[in-house]
């Protein structure tokens, strides 16, 4: 009899070669990362002058932040090497009063006075000498280089590198190399047994014809029938939740020509959202901030700190948003003064009921007391403003039946309020009771 093969030399080495697969993919799993620990960094020498740079950090932060940066002009100059410019008894004196050198007619104060635009530096008599040193100590040290990657190469955007792991592509990549060699090996088996089949005699039993699934379809009638019932109920319940979709923008979210993260302001920084929008507590609409009010902060941060970046946006993503703002308004960073040339910013808007509905921000900020994120959501957690609720008659109306009205404090809800709560039997009542849900109220 004639052999057919070793096929089990050919299953020993597939087998082989898939236990290294996995032995390999295991370990390289498990094993821990083995780059060595980066050095500690020396501490930093004392300055010269004798000053903390720690506390010189603190003391430049409470009182210099805010008009000067040091690397980069801002209502005052660049501070950083300060104390390679200027004398230090000088420095003593223009810290606690500026204003008295310019008008002795000190030429290093004048100069200094004419080049930042006539800017008078507020005097800060409650220093110290020693508090002075500390913060031309802080000021004297070097700038810190942004830390390179090992070796030099930066990790690819698409790699997903964990601490003391390998890469998930490269475990993603074993597994599909076992599938592989699996899918090949139940291929060859089946070779194998059809060749084994043969040479035996042994004849596979042929597949029976079957009637096609749909002509057996097609002959039950009453299946045709139920089937036909229930995709035109289908089809009637899809059309009518399409049509109620209309005109609902829920979870809109437009990409605007100047990135404004809502987390970074609201939520970082915790600013007050009628502080921008302050409209909202005297007008119907909230309207879109003037970029002066962007200005008024943005005119001394035209950067943001290294720890405000994140894995999707970049220091240089926002500190690129601050330029187009600066352009906007024609603002000149380096000369800390307005060139004229403005541009147009097109903001998109993102809420927006129809034309015959009625809604006054007022009366609800001011009057009501309603948060802006019991309708807007919770803004101080979006990067990417969007709209959070529905915004359908509906939803108003379940929140007029639901929200009680304020009425302490309010003398015009007395009289109205005793009658009403005498008629519903109730303390509080809601706004729905109150004729929150006339049709007139919003619709007019």
């Amino acid at each position: 009899m004639k052999k057919v093969g070793n096929h089990n030399s050919i299953s020993r080495k597939l087998l082989l070669g898939l236990s290294l697969t996995l032995i390999f993919s295991l370990t390289s799993f498990a094993q821990d990362a083995a780059a060595p620990a980066a050095p500690e960094a020396a501490a930093a020498a004392p300055a010269a002058g004798g000053g903390d740079p720690v506390k010189g950090k603190e003391l430049f932060n409470a009182n210099c932040a805010a008009c000067h940066k040091l690397d980069a002009k801002s209502t005052g100059p660049a501070l950083r090497g300060v104390a390679d410019k200027h004398d230090k008894a000088w420095i003593y004196k223009w810290v606690h009063n500026s204003s008295d050198m310019i008008k002795s007619g000190d030429p290093v104060a004048v100069k200094l006075f004419e080049e930042n635009n006539k800017a008078v530096m507020t005097s800060f008599p409650q220093l110290s000498e020693g508090d002075i040193d500390n913060i031309i100590a802080y000021t004297s040290e070097p700038k810190a280089e942004p830390a390179a990657a090992v070796g030099g190469a930066a990790t690819p955007p698409g790699t997903n590198v964990q601490d003391g792991a390998i890469s998930n592509n490269i475990i993603l990549g074993a597994l599909a190399l076992v599938m592989a060699i699996l899918v090949v090996m139940l291929f060859m088996v089946n070779k194998v047994l059809t060749k084994v089949a043969n040479k035996n005699g042994i004849e596979v039993a042929p597949k029976e014809e079957r009637l096609p699934i749909w002509k057996a379809f097609a002959k039950n009638q009453f299946l045709v029938l139920v089937t036909a019932i229930f995709l035109l109920l289908a089809s009637g319940y899809f059309v009518y939740g399409y049509l109620m979709q209309v005109g609902v923008d829920q979870n809109y979210e437009p990409i605007q020509p100047i990135h404004y993260s809502h987390k970074i302001h609201a939520g970082d920084n915790e600013i007050n959202c009628k502080y921008c929008h302050s409209a909202a507590r005297v007008s119907k609409t909230a309207g879109i901030p003037s970029l002066n009010v962007c200005m008024n902060c943005h005119k001394n941060i035209s950067e943001v700190a290294e720890t405000t970046a994140t894995p999707e946006y970049s220091k240089a993503f926002y500190d690129a948003q601050i330029q187009k703002l600066y352009d906007a308004v024609g603002w000149d960073k380096t000369k800390q003064a307005y060139t004229g040339k403005t541009m147009p910013v097109k903001w998109v808007r993102i809420h927006n009921l129809p034309d015959f509905v009625y809604f006054n921000h007022s009366q609800h900020v001011s009057v009501a007391g309603i948060e802006c994120q019991t309708c807007h959501g919770p803004v101080q957690e979006f990067e990417i403003m969007k709209q959070y609720s529905k915004l359908t008659m509906g939803w108003c109306v379940d929140c007029h039946r639901k929200t009680d009205v304020k009425m302490e404090g309010n003398a015009y809800y007395d009289k109205i309020h005793a009658e009403l709560s005498k008629k519903y039997g109730v303390e509080k009542l809601t706004a729905a009771q109150m004729g929150g849900l006339e049709c007139g109220k919003c619709h007019y």
